[in-house]
């Protein structure tokens, strides 16, 4: 549980933004380093098309009914609270928390995270690697889609025709990774901390152009501690949220404990991995560093609220085997 709540990654976010705010990017070097990010967006998606069998791509679509719950949390309840989270602006939340609030709404769940918790919870972990991985698949379409149809209905973002375009950047690297995954795929996996270092990287060196770029426009002379406290808010309410609606839904359905586990970890994460380089695709040329703080703060949120949870269906589960175990016999 510590290694959740003493998350380095975070850390090490929280340090690019300090960066960024004491050295942003400026000048001629903003082309290079746009050009790199571009570079460490397609090695990101990239190496998650290599990682995934093909096995686990198809075994994503046989557990149908728990796969459709996690989906249905992921990409129709998160998107639904993030409009209702529109009646907060102007009042409490400036459009362009809002803007990042909603981009939160639509992004795919995550794998890792996903997976341990429903390993520590003693879920189903089979259907979590399959759903984690298909929601992630699935999220290369339905994000840009949902940006461009939530976004546009507000009059920002991209329009529905770079939708398209967006796509492709996304996707491609996805698909060439899949290709060649039979080939690469166990040395990608054999090298994962490795590379899994490339994948952080990757997204820091994102961060850092975003947080750039959002620093010399002016992020911290427009942000208040309110408006900070206001987003961290927003993030726990729409995080409670979908855990109380996936916990009951997934028990008024009639689903084993381990799905049910399953069910909460997976509908309830957002993808940090994903969303910071397709941030930075689909909000090419906008203030992206604004549009990723409610993201980056939710990351932790759900960090720490679903280690406790885990820890509580572990313990449960102890405690039900306890009582299941005979009482030994009396001499």
């Amino acid at each position: 549980m510590l290694r959740f709540l003493a998350d380095r990654f975070l850390l090490a976010l929280l340090g690019i933004v300090a960066l960024s705010s004491v050295l942003p990017v400026r000048g001629a070097l903003v082309e290079p380093f746009s050009i790199a990010t571009d570079i460490a967006i397609a090695l990101v998606f990239f190496l998650q098309g290599a990682r995934l069998s093909r096995a686990t791509v198809v075994a994503g679509f046989t557990h149908w009914r728990l796969h459709l719950m996690v989906f249905a949390a992921t990409f129709v309840l998160f998107p639904l609270l993030g409009l209702a989270a529109g009646l907060l602006v102007p009042t409490l939340l400036s459009p362009a928390l809002y803007a990042g609030i909603l981009f939160l709404c639509v992004l795919p769940s995550t794998i890792q995270s996903s997976i341990a918790f429903t390993s520590i919870a003693h879920g189903n972990v089979s259907a979590a690697v399959c759903s984690a991985s298909a929601s992630n698949i699935l999220g290369m379409f339905l994000t840009p889609l949902l940006v461009g149809l939530l976004f546009s209905a507000r009059g920002s973002g991209p329009s529905l025709e770079a939708v398209g375009s967006i796509l492709v950047q996304l996707l491609l690297p996805f698909v060439v990774g899949q290709v060649l995954q039979p080939r690469i795929g166990k040395w990608v996996i054999e090298n994962g901390r490795i590379l899994g270092l490339v994948d952080r990287g990757s997204i820091l060196l994102v961060v850092y152009i975003a947080f750039s770029h959002a620093v010399v426009d002016g992020l911290w002379h427009k942000l208040s501690a309110l408006d900070l406290a206001v987003m961290v808010g927003v993030d726990v309410v729409l995080l409670a949220l979908v855990l109380a609606v996936t916990t009951a839904s997934a028990r008024l359905l009639g689903f084993s404990r381990e799905d049910e586990i399953t069910i909460v970890f997976c509908g309830s994460k957002k993808s940090l991995a994903s969303g910071v380089p397709m941030a930075k695709v689909i909000f090419a040329g906008q203030d992206t560093g604004t549009i990723l703080l409610p993201l980056m703060l939710f990351h932790q949120i759900q960090l720490m609220a679903c280690a406790v949870l885990a820890r509580h269906y572990a313990d449960r589960r102890l405690k039900e085997m306890d009582a299941e175990e005979p009482l030994p016999a009396q001499a």
